[in-house]
């Protein structure tokens, strides 16, 4: 089990991998950008993010209006 923090919440998670973690907290639905430990994941890459005890992760979600 590792602690994370995600979105400057802290968290214990079971997963492995990062997309699994996205998908379960429903982070990964429209337009998003991951950013693991100050470094923005592209999205072809977030496949190859295996979670670490420690890792701090913020995802934005892009919102539209005008």
């Amino acid at each position: 089990m590792s602690q994370i923090s995600v979105n400057g919440k802290t968290m214990q998670t079971l997963h492995q991998a990062l997309p699994a973690l996205l998908d379960e907290l429903g982070l990964n639905k429209g337009r998003y950008a991951v950013e693991v430990d100050g470094e923005l994941i592209p999205k072809s890459q977030l496949d190859n993010v295996t979670l670490q005890d420690g890792m701090v992760i913020e995802v934005v979600q892009a919102v539209g209006g005008g």
